[in-house]
Formats: structure tokens, sequence, C-alpha cells
């Protein structure tokens, strides 16, 4: 279900927090559904559980994710919230860039040729 490339110079823990995102926005994995435990995802990735670990508390300061002591992870009800909030992020970075190439003489063609 998660896909790790080992060769990507994105960091491992990096490359599970964008899949769980990308998984939850797509509705592939439900709100309030559990995730695999940190052993249990280490094992079947062959991966340190440290990462696996610092992959779950980033989801779980982004709103992702919600944790219940002896229970585990889940997908939280929430995560859309979180998904809209970084869409915005980028919907901001990109609109700085934008400004940059404006800046630099970039034509409104050019940068809508990009978007193509």
């Amino acid at each position: 279900m998660f896909n790790i490339d080992f060769r990507n110079p994105k960091p491992i823990y990096e490359q599970l927090v964008n899949n769980i995102e990308k998984l939850a926005i797509k509705g592939i994995l439900k709100p309030d559904e559990q995730l695999p435990s940190v052993r249990q995802l280490a094992m079947e990735l062959s991966i340190n559980p440290n990462t696996i670990q610092r992959s779950y508390t980033t989801l779980e300061s982004k709103g992702i994710i919600y944790s219940v002591k002896g229970r585990g992870s889940f997908i939280s009800p929430n995560c859309k919230d979180a998904i809209n909030d970084r869409l915005e992020i980028i919907k901001n970075e990109i609109k700085a860039l934008i400004y940059e190439a404006k800046d630099i003489g970039a034509t409104d063609d050019l940068i809508l040729s990009w978007f193509k």
C-alpha cells in the first residue's frame, strides 16, 4: 500500500508522510481507519521503526492522523481541513513563483503554457 523508493533523495519518512497524505486525500484511507502499527509497518517496509514513528509524529502534527494510547494511529476525520490548509500554502507558493517569474520578464502566455 505504501511505496518507498530507496533511491529517491527525499528522506524515507517524508515519502511515507506524502504516501499517507495522498491516500487520505483520495479517500483510500477513510476517516477513523487504523494505520498499521509502527512495528508492523517497519517490518513490512524493512525500515527502522524510528523512521515510521517520525512519519506518524509529522502526520499527527499536520492533523492528518491522531493517536489513541494503547490502540494505535488513525486517519483524522478532519484530515480534509489539514489538506485544504496545505493546498492554501501551495497556492501561495505558486503565486510567489509567478510574481518572481513576471518580475524577470515572463509573459502571461509563457506562464500559462507551463500549466498546460
